[in-house]
């Protein structure tokens, strides 16, 4: 209910409360943090909403969605680590903060606000953040993770339920739509690299199957919905994370369970890995590729509450569990540019001794090249 009913007001009220309070115990069977994780695996809080960021006075807002980490331009070793926040009613927005090359948090801003339902997005290439809003007029934010330029709205992108953005090998930026009767587009820079303007195109044929890009009339939506202008259009039962690796796309649809791939050179999509039944993974979600290793660590949203790696053999390892939070669902995975720190939320884990489910965002350290077998 407070996920989707604009109760920010409450939250608002809340929020000193919340702060104010002290944290009741983590489960019996979990670490300090609340999580359940391989031997040699270590975690810590690094964020809870409702409170300021650990060591800044930065407050962090609620529901923590995706996310990504940036290399730190002006600091060796550095990096920063954007998150969505899925509030809705103008609330939402983008929390960046800022680590030294220890892990040490040294800073936080918000370099998106007064948006609404910033649900997942994806990194780019040239180190910007792309948020994307998820509701029916959504649009696609693009935030600079230092917070030294303003956000860019992309409208060329389009407006519908954004979910999840990739800017792909081919210069493409890939999109999901979270609908169950969702598209999978893609927009063409008129020039690489400015999403100013361009070519949104929406899929059509048969999934699985070969998949034909056909430019949508209206991007703007002013008369007809987006998902709704082409005939044929490829229908995918809520689509979610997205991201890519070489000449390969990977995005999921949380309905059927599903990791598909697309094939950008012989437009060919097909389903990677099926979820449930009697596979390790119950749900899916959010989504990162590991470039090094060609895992994708796959968020569940509700199942048993875990983060798991699916390896190129289909393999399937938890890399951590979330217990006592049935209500909550895991977002943003992604690891820390040198690849040995993992961040991921629960979105409306309890907060404060009252327990209000306002989200709280993990680190997880360890022996990551040996477990996802990196070359």
């Amino acid at each position: 209910m407070l996920k989707w009913s604009g109760a920010a007001g409450m939250l608002a009220v809340a929020a000193p409360m919340v702060q104010a309070c002290t944290m009741p115990p983590p489960p019996p069977g979990t670490d300090p943090s609340g999580l359940v994780l391989l031997p040699g695996f270590s975690s810590r809080v690094i964020a809870r909403a409702g409170e300021s960021v650990a060591g800044t006075g930065q407050f962090y807002r609620w529901f923590p969605d995706g996310a990504a980490t940036f290399a730190d331009p002006a600091t060796p070793g550095g990096w920063y680590l954007a998150v969505n926040h899925e509030v809705t009613g103008g609330n939402g927005g983008v929390t960046s903060i800022r680590f030294a090359a220890d892990g040490t948090i040294v800073g936080a801003q918000a370099v998106l606000s007064d948006t609404s339902s910033n649900c997942a997005g994806g990194a780019t290439p040239w180190g910007t953040w792309l948020s994307c809003e998820e509701y029916s007029r959504g649009y696609v934010w693009e935030c600079d993770p230092t917070g030294a330029a303003p956000p860019v709205k992309r409208t060329a992108l389009g407006a519908f339920s954004h979910e999840a953005a990739a800017v792909a090998a081919d210069g493409r930026v890939y999109l999901t739509e979270d609908r169950p009767d969702g598209a999978l587009y893609r927009f063409t820079p008129a020039t690489p690299g400015d999403l100013s303007a361009g070519v949104l195109e929406v899929a059509t044929g048969a999934a699985p199957g070969t998949l034909t890009w056909v430019p949508v009339p209206d991007p703007a939506a002013s008369t007809t919905s987006t998902r709704l202008q082409v005939p044929g259009t490829t229908r995918f039962d809520g689509g979610e994370g997205i991201d890519t690796l070489g000449d390969e796309v990977w995005f999921t649809t949380k309905g059927d369970l599903r990791v598909w791939r697309y094939r950008i050179s012989t437009a060919q999509v097909d389903v990677r890995y099926q979820a449930g039944g009697a596979s390790t993974l119950d749900a899916v979600d959010n989504l990162w590729v590991d470039d090094a290793s060609g895992a994708l660590v796959v968020a569940e949203d509700g199942g048993n509450m875990e983060l798991v790696a699916i390896r190129p053999d289909d393999s399937a390892v938890v890399l951590a569990r979330i217990p006592g939070q049935d209500g909550s669902e895991v977002t943003g995975p992604c690891f820390s540019p040198d690849g040995q720190r993992l961040y991921f939320s629960s979105q409306r884990a309890p907060v404060g001794a009252v327990g209000a489910p306002l989200g709280v965002t993990y680190e997880v350290t360890g022996p990551f090249d040996t477990l996802l077998g990196r070359s």
